[in-house]
């Protein structure tokens, strides 16, 4: 990656006006050079009906945070990413406060990331594991 870690919150966040991580108050908050971290509130929007953390929310965090770091591998004036396949195993239950997906590339090729998600609670213990793939398309050229 050649932004700095102001550079990639910024944009991360700045992308995310007028999308579901938007409604779902998903920030992106740390980055480095192998990884991107955001967090994302639980509280009743995100809840299943048994009142704890929606599946679905959980994915939708990952498929977020994992889709942005592939973005910084890749030229963006001729290139793209497409999210294609996503994985999670719910490990832990939680009712409320934040919980925080890392992604950490596994693998990146010229047309293929994968990466690994890890959602955390504010104590660290681990809610939920996604993998996620990631195919880099080029742009179509304008005529």
């Amino acid at each position: 990656m050649n932004y700095t870690k102001e550079q990639i919150l910024a944009r991360c966040n700045e992308f995310t006006k007028n999308t579901l991580m938007e409604t779902l108050k998903i920030e992106y908050i740390d980055a480095g050079e192998d990884f991107l971290t955001a967090k994302m509130p639980v509280n009743p929007s995100v809840h299943q009906p048994m009142g704890l953390l929606h599946g679905g929310a959980s994915v939708a965090l990952a498929e977020s945070v994992g889709s942005a770091a592939s973005f910084f591998f890749i030229n963006p004036k001729e290139q793209e990413v497409r999210g294609i396949e996503i994985s999670a195993n719910h490990l832990k239950s939680i009712r409320e406060g934040y919980v925080f997906g890392t992604a950490r590339i596994i693998h990146k090729g010229r047309s293929l990331h994968l990466w690994e998600i890890k959602i955390t609670d504010e104590a660290g213990n681990l809610v939920s594991l996604c993998k996620l793939t990631n195919m880099v398309l080029d742009r179509k050229k304008s005529e």
